[in-house]
Formats: C-alpha cells, sequence, structure tokens
C-alpha cells in the first residue's frame, strides 16, 4: 500500500506541475468547441460502422456494470469518469492508456466500463482500442463477435471503417483485436500505429481515445506506445504486486503523464477506487 501511496503523490506532483504551465480558454473559445460538438454529435450515424447488440447476462458474467445504471457499481466508474475527465479537459488531453503492472490486474475491465461511462457523458464520444496485442480481450469480455477487426487492419485486408463496432451504446465505438499478433511490439512500434492514434485523435474535437495496453512488466509493448499518448491510468490490484515491482512499474511510468492509479479488489470488495 506505501508504494501505491506514493505513486499517488507523485502523480499528482506531475499534473500540478503540467497544469500550471497550461493556459484558460477564452469564454469565446469554449461557447465555439461547444457548438462545435453539438454539431459532431448530431451527425454522429454508423452508417459505415457495425452495430451490435450486447447480452447483458454476458455483461454482467465479465463485471462489465457501467452500462447499468441500475447496478450500483456503476457509480465507481462514474466517479472515476469526472476525475479522468477533468484531468484530460485541463491539459486539453484526447488519448489515455490503461495499463497495469502485471496481469490479472483488472485494466481491460477498467478499460471498457471507463469508456462506456465516458460515452454516456453529455457531448462526449469514446472510440476504445484494443492494443494489447498478445493477450486481447476487449471483444470477448463484451461478446463481440466480428469478422474484422484490427488483425485484418494490419495486414491490409480490411479500412479503418470495416472494423469499427458500436455495441449498442450512443457515442461508443469498438476497434476490436480478435487473436494474438505476431511481433506485438514492433507492430505497435510502426509509423501507421502512430498515423492511426493521430486519425482516432483528431477526427473529432468530442472523442475520447481510450486504449487497453499489455502489463508495464510482461513485455515492451506499452513502453514503446506510450509516448505516442497524452496520459496513463494504472490500474493495480490490491496485494498483487510486489514492492521491487511497483518500483519498477513507476520507473517505466516516470516521464508519462500520470493521471493516477485504480486499486482494484480492495479488502475483498467488489470495487475499484480512483485515488487523486
Amino acid at each position: 500500500m506505501e508504494k501505491i501511496k506514493d505513486a499517488i503523490e507523485k502523480s499528482k506532483g506531475q499534473r500540478g506541475a503540467q497544469s500550471s504551465t497550461r493556459k484558460k480558454v477564452a469564454g469565446s473559445n469554449v461557447s465555439n468547441n461547444f457548438d462545435k460538438k453539438n454539431d459532431e454529435l448530431d451527425s454522429l450515424t454508423y452508417s459505415k460502422t457495425s452495430v451490435v447488440t450486447l447480452d447483458p447476462l454476458h455483461l454482467e458474467e465479465n463485471r462489465i456494470v457501467a452500462i447499468n445504471k441500475n447496478d450500483p457499481m456503476s457509480w465507481v466508474f462514474d466517479s472515476l469518469r469526472t476525475q479522468v475527465l477533468q484531468k484530460m479537459e485541463e491539459n486539453n488531453w484526447r488519448t489515455l492508456a490503461i495499463v497495469s503492472p502485471t496481469p490479472e490486474s483488472g485494466k481491460t475491465v477498467v478499460s471498457i466500463n471507463l469508456a462506456i461511462s465516458i460515452s454516456q457523458q453529455p457531448q462526449k464520444t469514446v472510440i476504445l482500442v484494443d492494443f494489447d496485442l498478445r493477450k486481447p480481450r476487449v471483444a470477448s469480455y463484451l461478446g463481440l463477435k466480428t469478422e474484422k477487426s484490427i488483425n485484418d487492419l494490419l495486414t491490409g485486408g480490411a479500412e479503418l471503417s470495416d472494423i469499427m463496432v458500436n455495441p449498442g451504446i450512443s457515442g461508443l465505438t469498438i476497434l476490436p483485436t480478435n487473436k494474438p499478433v505476431a511481433k506485438a511490439s514492433e507492430t505497435l512500434s510502426s509509423k501507421n500505429i502512430q498515423n492511426l492514434i493521430t486519425e482516432l485523435r483528431e477526427r473529432y474535437d468530442s472523442r475520447v481515445v481510450i486504449i487497453d495496453l499489455p502489463p508495464i512488466l510482461t513485455a515492451d509493448d506499452a513502453l514503446v506506445l506510450l509516448p505516442q499518448v497524452d496520459c496513463v491510468l494504472l490500474v493495480v490490484s490490491n496485494g498483487m504486486n510486489t514492492e521491487s515491482e511497483m518500483d519498477e512499474t513507476m520507473r517505466l511510468l516516470s516521464k508519462a503523464n500520470l493521471l493516477g492509479v485504480v486499486l482494484n479488489r480492495v479488502e475483498d470488495e467488489p470495487k475499484a477506487y480512483y485515488y487523486d
């Protein structure tokens, strides 16, 4: 717990220094941006994007709770959403990577629930990208069965519009990966991936791009992509990581804009907490 607290304090200091260098947007610009986002949302259609219907029972079994406002757990991700968006908007950030020190920390569950929660916010759209190319799970957690995915985009067998999926939730788009990718690190460091992230970020001002990345300590995949994203959210499972693992994780994230830490499985309670 002490190492997690140290990580939280460090992220506060980083954000304070970054925020002090930012200028506030004039009121007229805020109004213009608001109108522009309204136009984007009004024109949002899924004429090229596949639209699928999710199975509520499958979502519940996989702890995807943000879609159901009757589930008391959904407030956890709404609270996380508010804090994440506040920090991102303060710095004009659009792209958020979600990582963990090691596997089985719950980062993909956090990624999906946060993406759903943000998409429910007025004036926001979200695209969730599964860039855990070694062990992709976003599609399986959502119960998505798609013919085309990032795998086909990488081989030239599909265009971006071919692999975009709307899971029946307005404002949310998924870019799934259906199977592991060979040479994952080399793929993520390629110019094609850099161009894709730029395209996803710049297409709409209202869009938040959430990227589910592999664990930090299992491969260098996340590290090669982090310079391409604006900020990072770290997911840690309580009691799972050693002090040395947390030290190494924070060292590797030292140059990233760390928003904060999500601590899962606190005292065996089925909750995730965001420490600011």
